[in-house]
């Protein structure tokens, strides 16, 4: 069941498989740092309890064995084959536990990178910062990271457009934390999103119009 959480879980999308993340192109998977699953689970714990991690990492049988390091690197399908395993288990849809994660992540990343935080006051200004500034930094703080690539437009006046790029396709997850980081800001946006493919790396763009 879905646990009583008032305003964390929508509606969502319909329940999908998410093993179209699987790059149909790409000569081996993408791999995440160990922060996202240890963070992943503890929302789980937190949400759904102990036994939840133990079933999910018991149905997954991941190559790691499931004991994480923050500080370790995994392929971003054990991710993707628990977040499956969750919605089956939840009745939650795979792409609206992506997005929630995203919130849950920015979270914490405002805790523990507090001053990529602090250098702007609004979100635009924040996100203009992810690929030439904030993930430069973080690349110094974990070498082996494979990070998304973010390009933005700001030449329309009734606009902000963001482009993400990943051969991991996890545009949900790139939403949540985008929708968390305006929360963070105190603004408010309405977000459209278009999702293509191209030579097995997915891309999304986000437009954000602001709210008045």
């Amino acid at each position: 069941m879905t646990p009583d959480y008032p305003g964390f879980f929508g509606s969502g999308r319909k329940n999908v498989d998410y093993t179209f993340l699987r790059p149909k192109h790409v000569s081996g998977w993408g791999f995440m740092k160990g922060l996202v699953f240890t963070e992943f689970m503890n929302l789980v714990e937190e949400l759904f309890g102990e036994e939840m991690v133990d079933d999910l990492i018991d149905a997954t049988e991941p190559e790691s064995g499931g004991a994480y390091s923050a500080v370790g690197t995994y392929s971003h399908l054990e991710l993707v084959a628990m977040v499956t395993a969750l919605s089956e288990r939840s009745g939650i849809p795979a792409p609206e536990l992506v997005r929630k994660f995203g919130h849950h992540l920015a979270s914490v990343f405002s805790t523990k990178f507090q001053e990529f935080f602090a250098e702007v006051d609004n979100t635009v200004g924040f996100l203009k910062r992810i690929d030439n500034h904030i993930h430069v930094e973080v690349a110094k703080l974990y070498p082996d990271a494979e990070l998304p690539k973010f390009e933005f437009d700001d030449s329309h006046s009734d606009r902000f457009v963001l482009d993400y790029r990943s051969t991991r396709g996890l545009a949900d997850l790139a939403q949540g934390l985008i929708e968390a980081t305006a929360a963070y800001y105190g603004e408010s946006f309405r977000i459209e999103r278009t999702d293509s493919e191209q030579g097995g790396v997915h891309c999304s763009r986000f437009s954000l119009v602001k709210n008045s």
